[in-house]
């Protein structure tokens, strides 16, 4: 398996050199969406389900914009957000893809409003 950026470059062409040159985009130091599932996979077989399943998700994420995956974050910490508007979060994560992202921000929405945690 080929390991690339999310820009699709090469892992080999991420390099000091290509930074100092400013020969390298911001897509081109995260890592890519096929490379976390890959990833995941790698883990399921080696029997770490839980590490597979968050590899999973952060594959997921890669469909986010920098500001919309730090919104999503902010929305997470307890007492940003009520109850509807981590409703409207997981709406939004579905409505991209991110089923696995979705089904974690209604159960931390669930634990929430059991302990007292939202706004």
């Amino acid at each position: 398996m080929t390991i690339t950026a999310h820009s699709g470059r090469n892992v080999s062409e991420v390099t000091v050199e290509a930074a100092r040159s400013g020969d390298l985009t911001l897509d081109d130091i995260r890592i890519s969406r096929e490379t976390l599932v890959a990833q995941a996979e790698a883990a399921e077989r080696t029997g770490s389900a839980q590490l597979g399943c968050n590899l999973r998700r952060a594959a997921e994420l890669t469909v986010l914009s920098a500001e919309d995956m730090l919104a999503a974050y902010e929305a997470l910490r307890p007492g940003r957000s009520t109850f509807e508007e981590l409703e409207d979060l997981a709406q939004r994560l579905s409505a991209q893809e991110a089923h696995n992202c979705a089904q974690l921000v209604r159960e931390a929405a669930a634990a929430y409003r059991r302990r007292g945690l939202l706004r």
